[in-house]
């Protein structure tokens, strides 16, 4: 699978061109599906944010408001209720999984529960859009600053699909913790290889390449 990390979306022509050449075509010949599960295990988020992401509202104009080919939801709450027979050919039918922010541990446990975790590998041209926790969903920890859920089991761990972590909205106006100096400190908890990246920013991941492409602030934390 191919991963476009971003920490708010797809917010420049900069990360654009990096999602596309992903693609190997542009957003418009592109089919996409939208993954909300991780809003429902945020207190901050609710049915507006689900409605807004899926609506492709103007706030999600960076994400599911590219201007796809098509746009379907994937409920990963709702798969293991269905059969993998139904969701597996949507899956593998779909360019694009645009996987949005909320709280990454409860994310992580759908995707382990509904299965889609298992069958990531075998997407090998699949690209995963990522904003916020749908990027640091991927991740092998993401702090405990990071948890929000309160039936989170496993700590602050994550999928591990990378070696590496993500500090998301360095610096962002209405995050005013958010900042460099929290990224370090969360760094050093982490102890492992590390990107802390703002909203102009993404980490691009094709194989064992990974390039952060970037028309803002970001961080390297070895």
């Amino acid at each position: 699978m191919r991963l476009v990390l971003t920490s708010g979306g797809v917010t420049n022509p900069t990360i654009l061109a990096a999602l596309e050449e992903q693609l190997g075509k542009p957003v418009a010949e592109s089919h996409a599906l939208c993954v909300p599960t991780a809003l429902w295990g945020h207190p901050w988020c609710g049915p507006a944010n689900a409605r807004g992401f899926i609506a492709a509202e103007p706030m999600w104009r960076y994400h599911t408001g590219l201007g796809w080919a098509s746009l379907g939801v994937l409920e990963l709450t709702a798969l293991p209720t269905i059969g993998e027979e139904r969701w597996v050919p949507w899956v593998q039918e779909a360019d694009a999984l645009l996987v949005d922010g909320g709280d990454a541990t409860y994310l992580c446990h759908w995707m382990r529960e509904s299965g889609l975790a298992d069958l990531l590998p075998s997407l090998p041209d699949t690209v995963w859009v990522g904003v916020s926790a749908g990027s640091m969903v991927m991740t092998p920890r993401i702090g405990d600053d990071f948890v929000s859920w309160k039936g989170a089991t496993d700590g602050d761990r994550t999928l591990g699909v990378v070696d590496f972590s993500i500090f998301p909205h360095l610096d962002h106006e209405d995050l005013p913790a958010n900042t460099m100096a929290h990224a370090e400190r969360w760094a050093a908890e982490i102890a492992g290889p590390a990107y802390a990246i703002d909203d102009q920013s993404a980490v691009i991941v094709a194989g064992d390449a990974v390039e952060v492409v970037s028309e803002g602030q970001w961080r390297a934390f070895a």
